[in-house]
């Protein structure tokens, strides 16, 4: 029934997924990692020391991955929208971020050329993800469940760096030794705040294993030379002024990338790469042709192009609500606070419980901080920021009231308006009143359920079908959704756990009896009511 486009000899895509990750591996010159796996992946690609994410927490930056949208064009900029309200009842109700109808998760677009597409298994995207976004999305999850000769584009999550790691577990003792590890200048250098980072490594050195073993499994099942392996992390590491925050230690991520027979080995790329560009990248890769409304741009490829700036965001993370916007170049970084009133270290119970943050606050209540230190408790905020990475990596000297950087500033300045004209800023709409267009008095939209159109010599496609029928042969049947943007899913399997197909065109259905079972699903939109219709292909015509 598939008339699904099968291109030759096109590549395999592996992604590895990390969480709250900054560079600490070997192959990035970290003396202590120990991750022989990423970097012996390094050693046979590229690395990428110039990559960064759209905003430094993981839902609002993983939205922009799966879509190539930037987050606060379509709405998710907002960390997260299934939050539960514990502390403050009053924020609008937990939802679903409902993009312009015209946006997909980007897989939609390889599976409609022939990719076999999984996720194992992380999604958390601000919306549910639609079930055509995946050919399966689960734990077990894997390539080797395709299609014989069916190229893949697979993904997998090791979630065991994530910035909850860094807590205290009784149940597992440290190998790095915290004397070793290096915190930077702004956090406080005590034998608590060590031991949370030690911790980190620990966990990178688990990830690194896990790496391996996917790794192993390609050169298992033959498919080193065929498949194009990405390594990325969907924002910088848990630490504070970190994760969260629009400095390089919370959106300078690792990039790695194998390409065999393409890219260098031990190569070094500087180019300015944003997360926002990976999808384009993948279907530019897969030969697909890249849909105008994308907002990232390959980086990779024959129509890999060079970027001059990255942007960052950071609006309501939990229960407080911010805005930040940056812009970054190869050497300066420019943020400007739309909320110089408020605190940098906002309300955040879940931060709270990071072990180096119940330490800054300690020292701050003890009067202790000293320098750098004492950079996230200074009231009230610049309203802008300027730093000038090359000779100040850890964004310590502000320099947007220095005369001597007037001309960057301004220049900074420029690219950050320009940005935000040309994509769009939904950070400028109250929450409540995006959410309240998106969902009428708190309701969420649902999609309209699917319709069959039986077309024959004598049944030219004119009506629908709810239960099917018996039809004269050729028989294609085409199916119909009213919600404007929505994806179809179909399939001819019974029982719970069936494998959902995409729609892309009309159904030619084999001479004989096929049942047909349909849902459609719009980003944002609750899924539509299944909807059930048997055909029978005869070579009696009927009128």
């Amino acid at each position: 029934m598939s008339t699904e486009n099968q291109q030759p000899n096109r590549p395999n895509i592996l992604w590895i997924s990390l969480e709250d990750t900054s560079p600490r591996f070997g192959c990035y010159g970290d003396s202590i990692a120990r991750t022989p796996n990423i970097d012996h992946l390094a050693a046979g690609g590229a690395r990428f020391p110039n990559a960064f994410c759209t905003a430094g927490v993981c839902a609002p930056s993983r939205s922009a991955i799966i879509t190539g949208m930037y987050q606060t064009s379509i709405g998710t900029h907002h960390m997260r929208t299934t939050h539960t309200n514990q502390h403050t009842p009053e924020m609008p109700t937990p939802y679903s971020a409902v993009p312009p109808h015209y946006v997909k998760t980007f897989t939609e677009y390889l599976r409609a050329s022939g990719y076999y597409c999984t996720n194992n298994q992380k999604t958390d995207y601000q919306f549910t993800p639609p079930i055509t976004a995946w050919d399966e999305c689960s734990n077990t999850a894997h390539w080797r469940k395709r299609d014989d000769n069916q190229p893949f584009f697979s993904v997998f999550n090791p979630t065991v760096t994530h910035e909850s790691g860094m807590w205290p577990r009784g149940d597992r003792p440290l190998i790095t030794d915290p004397d070793e590890v290096k915190l930077p200048p702004y956090l406080p250098n005590t034998p608590k705040a060590r031991e949370a980072l030690a911790r980190h490594y620990d966990n990178l050195a688990v990830a690194d294993e896990r790496v391996g073993e996917l790794l192993d499994q390609l050169e298992a099942d033959g498919l080193a030379e065929n498949t194009i392996v990405f390594l990325w992390s969907d924002h910088g590491e848990g630490l504070p002024r970190a994760k969260r925050w629009t400095y390089d230690a919370g959106i300078r991520i690792p990039l790695i990338v194998r390409w065999p027979g393409q890219l260098e080995p031990a190569s070094v790329c500087e180019d300015l790469v944003s997360l926002i560009d990976l999808g384009p990248t993948v279907l530019s890769l897969a030969g697909v042709e890249l849909p105008l409304h994308l907002q990232g741009q390959p980086f990779l490829g024959s129509e890999a192009t060079q970027r001059e700036y990255v942007f960052a965001t950071r609006d309501r993370y939990d229960e407080s609500y911010d805005m930040v916007r940056a812009v970054r170049d190869k050497r300066y970084k420019y943020i400007r606070n739309f909320h110089p009133e408020i605190p940098y270290l906002l309300w955040i119970p879940y931060r709270n419980r990071h072990p180096v943050l119940q330490e800054m606050w300690r020292l701050h209540a003890e009067g202790k901080l000293e320098g750098p230190q004492q950079l996230m408790f200074r009231s009230p905020r610049p309203v802008e920021e300027l730093y000038d990475l090359e000779n100040d990596p850890y964004e310590i000297n502000n320099l947007a009231g220095d005369y001597g950087h007037r001309s960057t500033l301004e220049r900074m300045r420029q690219a950050l308006d320009n940005w935000r004209n040309e994509f769009g800023d939904m950070g400028e709409i109250p929450e409540d009143q995006m959410v309240a267009r998106w969902w009428p008095r708190g309701i969420q939209p649902q999609t309209a359920a699917p319709v069959f159109i039986p077309i024959t010599e004598s049944n030219p496609g004119l009506n629908i079908s709810p239960e099917g029928g018996t039809f004269g042969t050729p028989l294609i049947v085409q199916l119909h959704c009213a919600t404007q943007g929505a994806s179809i899913a179909y399939t001819t399997e019974i029982g719970e756990n069936v494998n959902w197909r995409l729609y892309t065109e009309p159904l030619h259905l084999p001479e004989g009896t096929t049942t047909l079972r349909v849902k459609t699903i719009r980003i944002g939109y609750k899924e539509s009511e299944e909807r059930t219709a048997t055909f029978t292909a005869s070579h009696e015509k009927h009128n």
